[in-house]
């Protein structure tokens, strides 16, 4: 048994085990997300020897008649399935610019108030104008939605599409003395890492509808991998789609008011 061959598929499935737990810490936010993180890179780290060995291990299996070509070929396989997805990742970083804050509104960005305890220190205000210049030449169609339909209508549409896609819903405000604005805050969820980017919604009247803005924002990293930008360009087309299949009210009908019948004149 080729000792290379074996270690190729200890170390692969080592690193797959590491991977696996370092997910499911970061999806249940029971430990600081940094250890999570180091615990990933090392499973990466692992992966890459266990793909490395394989190769050697191929030489001494053809020259010397030993036996572990299975072994070899599971340690390949595992170690480059383990970093196929963070090779995808990278290749996706290298397309777009190293921000994780996008908005529809530089200038004036949503706020985070129910959320602003859970975002890291430094993560709570838009970072300005060097990032809106890099958003602008990137993501150009990220802009305010204009609906002909008033505020409470377009704020009711938008809930239901958070709450259908099954972000966690932290705060949803209609407007109320002294605030014009109906603002909707919540925490979505990546599909793999899970990890949680924070979304606010604000919605504001305007002279014939209303005016929709969204922030979506990530907790960590400094690119996002433009993740932030498709959840706004989709939440957007799907809250313009539903404001133009609601019906408009129509006015209720006015009763005619029917003249007092008159007694008949005695004789």
């Amino acid at each position: 048994m080729s000792r290379l061959a074996a270690w190729s598929r200890r170390l692969a499935l080592f690193a797959l085990v590491v991977a696996a737990l370092s997910i499911a810490v970061v999806r249940s936010g029971l430990l600081e997300i940094e250890p999570a993180l180091a615990s990933f890179a090392a499973a990466l780290i692992f992966a890459a020897l266990a793909a490395l060995l394989s190769f050697p291990a191929f030489v001494v299996i053809w020259r010397q008649g030993l036996s572990g070509l299975g072994s070899a070929i599971s340690g390949l396989i595992l170690g480059l399935l383990l970093l196929a997805y963070p090779a995808y990742l990278g290749y996706r970083a290298s397309k777009v610019p190293a921000i994780s804050d996008i908005t529809t509104d530089p200038g004036n960005p949503p706020t985070f108030v129910a959320l602003a305890r859970q975002r890291p220190p430094g993560r709570l205000n838009y970072a300005g104008a060097a990032t809106a210049a890099k958003q602008l030449a990137a993501y150009p169609d990220i802009v305010p939605l204009l609906v002909n339909a008033p505020v409470k209508p377009t704020y009711d549409v938008a809930l239901a599409l958070v709450t259908k896609r099954k972000w966690h819903v932290a705060d949803a405000r209609l407007p109320a003395p002294g605030r014009r604005d109906a603002v909707i805050e919540a925490t979505a969820r990546t599909p793999i890492m899970g990890f949680r980017d924070d979304v606010v919604i604000r919605v504001s009247p305007t002279g014939d509808g209303a005016r929709v803005d969204i922030r979506s924002a990530s907790r960590y990293g400094l690119s996002d991998l433009g993740v932030n930008a498709a959840r706004i360009r989709s939440l957007l087309e799907d809250i313009d789609d539903a404001v133009g299949a609601t019906p408009e009210p129509r006015p209720e009908p006015q009763k005619k008011i029917q003249p007092p019948k008159r007694a008949p004149a005695k004789r």
